[in-house]
């Protein structure tokens, strides 16, 4: 197992946008984004399942990839529910 550096926002940065390249055609890839680790950043991938062939790389450029199976997104309706609205004291 690899011990890898914390990785700073502007490398995360740069470590999202080659993710986008390599995974971004994926029709398994929900969203490609940045999260907080406890010592710096990791880049974020948001799937509909997981891939069978396991093909995800666990780092990119020596930043960590975390990965969440957070399945199909769907449009909501709009509610006209205006209950949950705060109310001005």
């Amino acid at each position: 197992m690899t011990s890898m550096k914390a990785a700073s926002i502007s490398k995360a940065r740069a470590a999202k946008a080659k993710a986008a390249e390599l995974l971004g055609d994926s029709k398994l890839v929900n969203g490609i984004g940045i999260a907080r680790e406890a010592k710096g950043y990791a880049v974020k991938v948001n799937l509909v399942k997981v891939p069978r062939d396991g093909s995800l790389p666990a780092e990119i450029d020596g930043v960590p990839v975390r990965v969440e199976v957070v399945g199909r997104i769907k449009k909501q309706p709009l509610s006209t529910n205006n209950s949950r609205r705060r109310r001005s004291a």
